[in-house]
């Protein structure tokens, strides 16, 4: 793959080749490769290692914390129904961050070199190889240090007693996204909901990348305008 007189050789480690790309890195990271197999990122085995997670381990990992979170609220004093309302709106609140994420810094346009890496680490891998299934979900040391802004944000909007559940919301979402994402490139969806979004999404990687950002849910795209046509000129719905 030739751009700019730069060859990025895909039997080598990735991360510090696409830098080089320049302008072109744009259209060379969405001529995606539909192979199960992915690409060696590092020459460390250490920071190789740090790269893949099997999809199960977000649920292990971040399901406790969630309860734990929940619980907090509702050893406060508020009624369970009230709780279950606050996780409800939690829930709400990631699928529109969910979109913005996604839609607005996954999809950022880059071409200097450390822009072109750091994109290439943090979305640019997937669309380039979107069937690597151990690296679909997000790592948990990076979510780890992004619960700390996010915990302080909801602290700040939201009352003492209320964050613990609504956090607890947030971070749920975040786990049913990351498994949906996973089943959704790997899961044999064959009728309903799970089939119309698993073609919606795979929609986003091999046809209209530049649309189609809702991964839970397409109702974002619906509100925002960014939902994808079909083949046959209509929204997809």
């Amino acid at each position: 793959m030739v751009s700019q007189g730069f060859t990025v050789d895909l039997n080598k480690p990735l991360v510090f080749q696409v830098g080089h790309l320049g302008e072109a890195y744009q259209e060379w990271v969405h001529q995606p490769i539909a192979s199960k197999e992915g690409p060696r990122f590092f020459q460390s085995d250490f920071w190789e290692f740090l790269t893949k997670n099997e999809w199960w381990v977000i649920p292990l990992i971040w399901l406790p914390v969630v309860c734990w979170s929940i619980t907090k609220s509702f050893r406060m004093g508020f009624s369970l129904p009230e709780v279950a309302l606050m996780v409800v709106f939690g829930i709400f609140i990631w699928t529109l961050m969910e979109y913005t994420l996604h839609r607005f810094l996954f999809h950022i346009k880059t071409k200097s070199y450390w822009g072109n890496t750091l994109h290439y680490l943090l979305h640019g891998c997937h669309h380039k190889h979107p069937m690597d299934g151990l690296r679909l979900v997000f790592p948990p040391a990076a979510t780890a240090v992004l619960c700390v802004p996010l915990w302080n944000l909801v602290k700040l909007l939201s009352t003492p007693s209320v964050t613990p559940a609504l956090f607890g919301g947030v971070l749920l979402g975040y786990v049913m996204y990351d498994v949906t994402h996973y089943y959704l490139h790997h899961g044999q969806a064959t009728s309903g909901i799970p089939r119309n979004l698993k073609k919606y999404h795979l929609n986003h990687h091999f046809r209209i990348q530049n649309k189609g950002f809702g991964i839970t849910s397409s109702l974002w795209d619906k509100v925002f305008g960014t939902l994808p046509q079909s083949k046959s000129g209509s929204k997809n719905r």
